[in-house]
């Protein structure tokens, strides 16, 4: 089977229209946030665009999703999707990356000012980060954010510019010591949401108990994704070592341990060989409830915790 026949075999399995009438009697994703999207057009390929990805989150009852794009800003690409579709929250971010100017002050100045304001988010290096470039022993330039154990001096300005304007600090694809040192001096930045990207599956290791109760105790969130408990989910698609399997049981754990009041969890969805992103959200909240995780609990890792982050109500 040629590789263009495999991916619309792919899509045709995965199709919407095969669980939207399961979700929309349950109401299962009512109200759920999904804070990690990946979506075309893309550096990558992707299996859907912004607009069907939209689609298909309202289609199922949710209420807002972010786009993240690890090459470019996705302010705009939020607002041109309230503009076409609407009825559904969309933000977007910007991921300081190599391809942006890494620490780029402006970039992050003008992804504020992008008409309609989507932009809410700011990731650290993912792809591009420090973590990502050494454990996949590339040899490749990497954008350091921590530097003597401290964070380098040009992230001053950016978490300035950050604080100022209310928006969301993520680590990105920092190590997990250089999370708890960059969540400590956004803190004392004056940022006041901040998001432990895949705080479990970053390169290297996730954090440890003692990590996630230090950041927790700052006042960070820690995210939880799907992708990263998929089995085969983690082929790498750019340079760079693949990020850690985790188990579904590992995240119950850490949940009920440090609280559920400190996580949010997330797709991180959007390859071409992996479910919707839709489908994943729904699967990740089953999947947590069968581990013993009440309603309760899981309406703050995926309602109340997200919503409070984008300043909605939650």
């Amino acid at each position: 089977m040629g590789y263009r026949a495999y991916i619309v075999l792919l899509t045709a399995l995965f199709a919407w229209p095969a669980f939207a009438s399961a979700q929309e009697q349950d109401h299962l994703l009512d109200g759920v946030i999904d804070f990690h999207c990946h979506s075309g057009p893309d550096v990558l390929g992707r299996l859907i665009n912004d607009f069907e990805l939209v689609r298909q989150a309202k289609a199922a009852g949710m209420r807002a999703i972010v786009l993240k794009n690890h090459y470019t800003m996705t302010a705009d690409r939020a607002q041109l999707a309230m503009q076409e579709i609407g009825g559904i929250q969309v933000y977007g971010g910007i991921v300081l990356n190599r391809s942006v100017g890494g620490l780029n002050l402006e970039a992050v100045s003008k992804m504020i000012q992008m008409d309609g304001r989507r932009g809410k988010v700011v990731w650290l290096p993912t792809y591009d980060s420090e973590a990502q470039v050494k454990s996949g022993k590339d040899a490749r330039p990497f954008v350091a954010v921590v530097r003597d154990g401290k964070p380098v001096p040009e992230l001053a300005e950016i978490f300035k510019l950050i604080a100022d304007h209310d928006l969301i600090l993520e680590t990105g694809h920092s190590a997990a010591a250089e999370s708890v040192i960059l969540v400590d001096a956004a803190k004392k930045a004056g940022i006041k949401r901040i998001v432990v990207t895949h705080a479990l599956s970053v390169p290297g290791g996730g954090a440890t108990d003692e990590q996630l109760k230090q950041m927790s105790d700052m006042g960070a969130i820690m995210e939880l994704t799907w992708l990263a408990q998929l089995p085969g989910a983690q082929t790498p698609v750019v340079p760079g070592a693949t990020l850690p399997r985790v188990t579904l049981a590992a995240y119950a754990r850490v949940i009920q341990l440090i609280g559920a009041q400190h996580f949010l969890i997330s797709s991180d969805m959007g390859q071409m060989a992996n479910p919707p992103h839709v489908k994943a959200m729904r699967s990740f909240i089953l999947g947590l409830n069968e581990l013993g995780l009440s309603d309760e609990q899981i309406d703050l890792v995926a309602r109340k915790n997200p919503a409070k982050l984008l300043g909605l109500d939650p």
